[in-house]
């Protein structure tokens, strides 16, 4: 596989993951506040989101990129 697509995959992988990082952060918060949770507690929630999201997908991302060598 060339250098730039493997870049560019890289990339594409990056973005993704943090885009639903992001959206899943954002859906806790949204959530958290429906159901009558205070301000901080919401943000805390989003942030504790944010990072099981990052985790998760990177593991997954980290384990295809070792299934395509």
């Amino acid at each position: 596989m060339p250098l730039e697509a493997v870049v560019v995959l890289i990339v594409v992988t990056v973005v993704l993951v943090l885009l639903v990082a992001v959206l899943s952060a954002v859906a806790a918060v949204l959530l958290a506040r429906s159901s009558g949770a205070p301000f901080p507690s919401a943000l805390a929630q989003g942030g504790v989101a944010f990072g099981a999201a990052l985790t998760l997908l990177a593991l997954i991302a980290s384990t295809v990129a070792g299934l395509t060598r």
